[in-house]
């Protein structure tokens, strides 16, 4: 998997998030937690597995909203960062973190009613293996992004030190037929990259955000998305 060395570094762990999720890039963090509550509806009760958790923003999240929830992640680094934030939300009694291998996760099957994965399959290197072992320990809902390979980032991802896996449509959808998994839903969105959103200060990342959405939302929007939510069902 691409980056695994990079991931689990101290430095990158404590600094992820606010790199990553301060000045505009709030926006981005913003609009992925809505994606991922959107996909999975109610979560009280429900037993969710996310996979390549990093520092926990989506585990927390869920367990504040009583799903019972496990985060695995490869890294001891990103996975320390969650457990930090999961108490400093009160939630530590209420979720587990896991380090582990996603492409053979510890897990029976259907052991969970839903397993996701976001920020994760543009750095994997075997994107089947990995959707086989979510599909395998679901019960019933898989939920990831993509970014898309009409974007763009294709336009300098050959410029980022690891790179990203990009995806069409018919990548994903080949895909999801050989892990026996039926798309349910999915929703394209952000024409301008994230790596753009990151740099400008949330004052003026706001308007611009609201034409990228008004393109988005046009006939052409879809086409040329950065980013895909696709969420399937197990059959």
């Amino acid at each position: 998997m691409k980056g695994a060395e990079w991931y689990q570094t101290d430095e990158v762990a404590e600094e992820y998030e606010e790199k990553r999720f301060s000045r505009g890039g709030r926006l981005i963090d913003r609009r992925e937690k809505q994606a991922v509550l959107d996909a999975i509806g109610p979560v009280e009760d429900k037993k969710v597995l996310e996979i390549a958790c990093g520092t926990g923003r989506f585990t927390v999240m869920l367990a504040e909203r009583g799903a019972d929830i496990v985060g695995l992640d490869i890294s001891a680094a990103m996975l320390q960062q969650g457990r930090q934030k999961a108490q400093s939300a009160g939630v530590a009694d209420h979720l587990e973190f896991m380090r582990g291998d996603a492409g053979r996760l510890p897990f029976p099957d259907d052991h969970f009613d839903t397993v996701f994965a976001m920020r994760f399959f543009h750095l994997a290197d075997t994107p089947a293996t990995f959707l086989s072992e979510m599909c395998r320990v679901a019960k019933e809902q898989v939920v990831f992004d993509t970014f898309n390979a009409r974007s763009t980032r294709s336009v300098y991802n050959w410029l980022l030190p690891m790179g990203s896996h990009l995806y069409s449509r018919s990548d994903v959808e080949k895909l999801l037929a050989e892990s026996d998994l039926r798309l349910v839903d999915a929703e394209h969105d952000w024409i301008l990259p994230y790596g753009f959103y990151r740099k400008i200060p949330g004052a003026i990342a706001g308007p611009i955000r609201d034409v990228d959405t008004a393109i988005g939302n046009s006939p052409i929007g879809d086409y040329f998305a950065s980013v895909s939510y696709w969420n399937a069902s197990v059959e």
